[in-house]
């Protein structure tokens, strides 16, 4: 039999499949799921990201971008889940309190009207702290309990690469398993993303316009995107809690497949970056031809 593609499971290119998908996986968890307040806010950041919510500009990063933090929500989601049948005691308002999170975690790079320099790449390594601000913005624009999203911060924080986890005082076992999931799922993410690698083109732009140290060009990054791999496997097991291993549960209860189709996704991307990187370097652009993403780049970055 054919090895199930992650990309072919749900139309991951649609938001509302997404929300249809997240929906059937918070109904496995709770019969009686309130999908009220995680509906608003999804339709909400659909509507920023596309440039249609108040006060603020469309999104104009290519990596950061809608599809990643709806490839994100999902991933999060799949988690919990998995998480959940192995054992793991949450509360329906846990779940809503990831998932949120996971929806919000990267407004931090949506410029506001009056923002006219460059684009929301220019955050970069700020980026979660504005997110946070948003959040809180958001939450009290539209007269949220603020005792009911107080967690919310402590779980978002965790999306950034540099949050220092050990030093996060939660009140709860089940706010710390949000935050690594949060930060297991941003991950996933992106890094399975089927156009991953055509992807990381644009992040070398967004880096260079956020000021990020270390990459020569859009092949240096490219090379560097092997140590990244290797250094995400050790942040998953050492600073995330292994949370990752929570995949596999999921797909077998909501599947019936024994495996975790994201490292899957995620070890082809890494070898097929392998044999670019070996064999094709000089024309690193011309093998990486998933979505329309190098025609893209090449109009903008020729």
């Amino acid at each position: 039999m054919e090895k199930t593609q992650l990309s072919r499971l749900i139309n991951m290119e649609n938001p509302e499949s997404i929300l249809d998908e997240v929906q059937t996986i918070a109904s496995m968890m709770f019969k009686e799921f309130d999908f009220d307040i995680l509906n608003h806010i999804f339709q909400d950041i659909v509507r920023l990201f596309r440039g249609e919510y108040p006060g603020y500009q469309k999104c104009n990063t290519e990596y950061h971008n809608l599809k990643h933090t709806t490839d994100t929500f999902l991933a999060m989601a799949r988690l919990v889940h998995g998480a959940f049948v192995s054992g793991e005691k949450f509360t329906s308002k846990h779940v809503t309190q990831g998932l949120t999170c996971a929806l919000m975690h990267d407004t931090g790079y949506i410029q506001t009207l009056d923002d006219e320099m460059g684009t929301g790449a220019k955050y970069t390594g700020m980026d979660t702290k504005r997110s946070i601000v948003f959040m809180e913005k958001y939450i009290a624009d539209k007269g949220f309990s603020k005792e009911d999203f107080k967690n919310y911060p402590n779980i978002l924080i965790c999306a950034g690469l540099d949050a220092e986890i050990k030093k996060i005082q939660f009140d709860s076992r089940q706010t710390e398993i949000m935050c690594k999931m949060l930060g297991t799922a941003d991950l996933l993410g992106q890094m399975a993303d089927r156009t991953y690698l055509e992807k990381l083109l644009f992040l070398y732009y967004e880096f260079k316009e956020g000021g990020v140290m270390g990459y020569a060009d859009e092949l240096d990054l490219l090379k560097k995107t092997m140590d990244f791999y290797d250094m995400t496997q050790k942040r998953f097991n050492n600073v995330l809690g292994g949370m990752n291993k929570y995949m596999r549960y999921h797909f077998k209860a909501r599947w019936n497949m024994d495996k975790d189709l994201y490292m899957d996704s995620i070890k082809k991307h890494i070898h097929y970056l392998e044999f670019i990187l070996k064999n094709h370097e000089k024309d690193y652009r011309g093998h990486l031809k998933r979505g329309g993403m190098v025609e893209k780049l090449n109009e903008k970055h020729s």
